[in-house]
Parts: C-alpha cells; structure tokens; sequence
C-alpha cells in the first residue's frame, strides 16, 4: 500500500504547504478545488502529496462528488497526524519547527525515532530523516508489532 494523499487543515495553508513541501524536498502550489487551499507534493513528483485547507473546512459528500464547506475554525490539537520520510538531516527538520515558532524535538517511540514538528503547533508531523527511516521501515511491521506486545501471531508472520 502507498498513501497517495492526506489533507488538513491550518490557519495559514500557503505557508504549512510551503513547510510540507521543504520537509519532502518537493514543491508546494495552489489547490484551486477548494478556495484558498494548497497542495504539496513530494520530491518524486509521483502524485503523493497533502492537501492543506483553510482552517475549519469541512469535506462533505456533495450531491455529485466531493464538497468543501467551511465550518468553525477549531485551533485545538487533532488525532490525525502524518509520518514523513524526508530527505533532510535530524537538525534540517528541527530548524524547520524552531524557525517557525513551533515545537519542534526528538522523539524515541521505541521501534523508530522521529523529529516531531508541530505544525502551528496543532497539527503533529512525525518526520524522519534517512537514518530513521530505516529503522522505522525495519521495525515498524505486523510481525515486530505483534512481538512488541506480545500478541498473537497472524496471517502472514
């Protein structure tokens, strides 16, 4: 399976499409589907990107497909969140947060490593420079999941 997109939301869209953009060495543009979003889009220009709407846009199934309907605009932390391989060093990723006025800090989450930048500080970017992203793609399977918490063996292990 390959994520081909996600979206969010955010207070300055152009701005946190700018950061997605620099964090996946790729590019970031307009998302004229849904007024004053943007997109962006990672380093392989194969279509994986996210999607950044403006704050309290709500997705709603339309009469003939997608709608985008502007809501409350919540500033309070989510659930979702997106974990980003990136081609730039551990200090590259912090800098990013730091230089923003975000949080932004070193993680150890057991299997994997990962620099946390939050986005205008609510919305959470696991991202992953080269030497993490091997340990992640090495330990975060079915099978050493299972291992970690002890449970039952499954299809495929």
């Amino acid at each position: 399976m390959t994520l081909a997109h996600l979206s969010i939301d955010a207070q300055n869209p152009q701005h946190i499409a700018g950061i997605l953009a620099q964090i996946m060495a790729g590019t970031a543009m307009p998302f004229p589907p849904c007024p004053g979003a943007f997109v962006a889009f990672d380093h392989a220009d194969d279509g994986i990107g996210i999607e950044v709407y403006p704050l309290g846009t709500q997705v709603q199934r339309g009469p003939d497909q997608i709608a985008f309907v502007q809501g409350p605009k919540d500033t309070a932390s989510q659930a979702s969140h997106v974990c980003l391989t990136s081609p730039l060093t551990q200090q590259e990723l912090l800098d990013i947060g730091t230089q923003n006025g975000w949080t932004a800090r070193v993680c150890n989450r057991g299997p994997f490593k990962c620099v946390e930048i939050w986005l205008e500080d609510r919305v959470l970017v696991e991202a992953l420079d080269p030497d993490m992203a091997e340990d992640y793609h090495r330990n975060m399977t079915a099978a050493q999941w299972r291992a970690m918490f002890g449970l039952p063996p499954g299809k495929g292990d």
